[in-house]
């Protein structure tokens, strides 16, 4: 009888358990983010790690910087990971965050091809490089998408005294993320702006190469902000704030250190600075 008894018990204390870590493991949050830190592989890098530490899953909806702050302000991600400064300053003005952390940082690159028609390689000016792409009207590729990337360029075309449209022949605006408008570069042999770590991580380069790079200008911030639960009450606000804390902890950092393509670092953590 006693044997039975604890033998129900043990039975129920199993059930209990295992339906409490079917619900531990169902917890989850949405992130948008950038083309960029999907498909240079980072999310894949950082997030088993994140997800073995809190039993968080994240789904990640990758889309250009513009659309990843749209879907935060309709209440659609819990967290947005972005690298476009002026546009989340923004986005925590209007209310939809309370602050704007700093996560980590690499580099913009100016990819073009070998031939080089417009006589920019080596060139450590940006503005400089765009104005003589745009004086040889050698074909240059744009993303178009209204993404941090896409609006770095259009600075950079602003600070060269360059207006650009897809009306001029020369330039071409894909609509695209970072990965499809660097294949398009590739088929048309053009000039294009990347984020270093896409970069490192496309293989169907064809003739393309990095003709210029290290301007200060080319500096690349990402920034990760909590959606406002006061702008959607629905918000995985604890969920999501677990996700800032560890990317932002040393044990996050570290991990975003240790992402590396090729033997190269991708990305570079400044949470603390």
């Amino acid at each position: 009888m006693n044997r039975r008894f604890i033998l129900k018990i043990s039975a129920l204390v199993v059930l209990v358990l295992s339906q409490a870590g079917v619900s531990y493991a169902q917890k989850s949050i949405v992130v948008s983010s950038t083309t960029s830190t999907e498909q240079s592989g980072l999310f894949k890098h950082l997030l088993p790690a994140f997800e073995k530490k809190t039993g968080i899953q994240v789904k990640v909806v990758a889309v250009g910087t513009g659309q990843a702050l749209d879907i935060g302000r309709r209440g659609d991600a819990d967290v947005v990971f972005v690298h476009d400064k002026v546009a989340e300053e923004k986005f925590v003005n209007e209310g939809f965050a309370s602050k704007r952390t700093e996560v980590m940082y690499n580099d913009f690159v100016l990819i073009g091809p070998k031939s080089d028609p417009a006589k920019i390689n080596g060139g450590k000016d940006i503005q400089v490089a765009l104005k003589k792409i745009a004086d040889s009207k050698s074909t240059f590729v744009s993303r178009g998408d209204k993404s941090g990337t896409h609006a770095a360029e259009l600075r950079y075309w602003k600070g060269a005294g360059v207006e650009v449209s897809a009306s001029q022949a020369w330039y071409k605006e894909t609509g695209s993320g970072m990965g499809p408008a660097l294949n398009t570069a590739s088929g048309m042999n053009g000039y294009i702006l990347s984020d270093r770590a896409t970069w490192l991580t496309f293989k169907n380069r064809g003739d393309l190469a990095i003709l210029v790079q290290g301007d200060p200008k080319l500096f690349n911030q990402y920034g990760v902000m909590l959606v406002h639960p006061r702008k959607h009450p629905h918000v995985k606000h604890v969920e999501g704030q677990a996700f800032i804390d560890w990317i932002t902890s040393k044990d996050g950092q570290d991990t975003i250190a240790s992402y590396k393509v090729g033997g190269e670092q991708l990305f570079f953590p400044n949470a603390s600075k």
